[in-house]
């Protein structure tokens, strides 16, 4: 049996190198994002979501990105979850991509805001029927005796709303304003490519860090 810390692996796809990135963050990320969409990677929409607690304890899940332009990048979910109530009380985030296949990472930091009603009412309307049923049928992060509990909800609620269930008032979204973003590329011999971007007076500063 092969054990973990033996695994290795040599980074040699790509490079990245300061005077091939673009000096606007946002745009060398869509540039990333695209390139990962066009491989058909499993997932390439998947991100980690970090955040902090009241009680200063901090905690990831994977969410799904579902926009992203000059004001920051979106995701949906239940306000009342774990990760919304963390947000509550310190607005503020961290995001990572991780698209293995490229031996890319990418690291987004900044603070967060809900976005209007009206861009939400729009997103929860263009999800399927069961996901728009399931956000009312699930009391996110909630401790449930079994998930008959689910399956009781969701028969409920598809009941009482057919083909129409409005957005529940506890589901929206979440954009992440950012100030610092880092994109990660693998290397051989783990000399990295790391490039920072970090917002100062309104400018994008880029600079190198080292792996």
């Amino acid at each position: 049996m092969t054990h973990i810390s033996d695994l290795r692996k040599s980074y040699e796809r790509a490079e990245l190198d300061e005077s091939a990135s673009l000096a606007d963050p946002l745009a060398q990320f869509e540039l990333w994002l695209q390139q990962a969409l066009s491989s058909e990677l499993p997932e390439p929409n998947a991100m980690t979501l970090a955040t902090v607690g009241a009680d200063g304890r901090p905690s990831t899940r994977v969410v799904l990105i579902k926009g992203c332009d000059a004001r920051g990048i979106v995701w949906f979910t239940n306000y009342d979850s774990r990760k919304g109530r963390e947000l509550a009380a310190h607005p503020q985030a961290a995001l990572q991509f991780h698209w293995v296949e490229l031996e890319r990472v990418v690291r987004i930091e900044g603070r967060v805001e809900k976005v209007d009603a009206a861009e939400s009412d729009a997103y929860f309307a263009s999800r399927p029927l069961d996901s728009r049923i399931g956000a009312w049928a699930s009391p996110q992060s909630e401790v449930i005796p079994s998930r008959s509990v689910l399956v009781t909800n969701a028969a409920r609620y598809g009941a009482q709303y057919l083909l129409n269930p409005p957005r529940p008032p506890h589901w929206g979204g979440y954009r992440l304003v950012p100030d610092r973003w880092e994109f990660w590329q693998g290397r051989r011999s783990r000399l990295h490519d790391r490039l920072r971007y970090r917002l100062e007076a309104q400018q994008w500063i880029r600079e190198r860090l080292a792996p």
